[in-house]
């Protein structure tokens, strides 16, 4: 039987997690230079900010799922 739709999400570890939690996360922890090296995208290497990654991050799929994936291996 099929687990309710209310566990499932709570299995989800991005559950409650919003894009801009995950980012200033990555950031306190290993600040913009790291994080340009560890995910090799514009907004994080040349004047970085959180508003202009969310910005990026939120139209580039692909983009955010490498963030998600380094948030997940932070925790």
């Amino acid at each position: 039987m099929a687990a309710p739709m209310s566990e499932e999400r709570h299995r989800d570890p991005l559950h409650g997690v919003t894009l801009e939690m995950m980012l200033t996360r990555l950031v306190e922890e290993y600040g913009w230079e790291e994080l340009g090296r560890r995910i090799k995208i514009k907004c994080f290497t040349k004047d970085p900010s959180i508003s202009s990654s969310l910005k990026f991050l939120r139209r580039t799929p692909w983009a955010r799922e490498k963030v998600e994936r380094l948030y997940l291996r932070s925790r």
